[in-house]
């Protein structure tokens, strides 16, 4: 199913996977842990990301 995406539709799933990451320890350890997780995680099964362009 690769293939058949568009390259936009690609570039915007490339975006959501890079921002599906944890925090980095620096950032918890700079903030003194005020900031303590990424909450733009998102479950793969759970939580859908919506409609992107086709």
């Amino acid at each position: 199913m690769s293939k058949h995406k568009s390259s936009e539709k690609k570039k915007k799933l490339g975006k959501k996977t890079r921002q599906n990451k944890r925090m980095p320890v620096f950032v918890t350890v700079r903030t003194k842990r005020k900031i303590m997780w990424n909450n733009q995680s998102r479950n793969w099964r759970t939580d859908k990301i919506g409609h992107i362009g086709d």
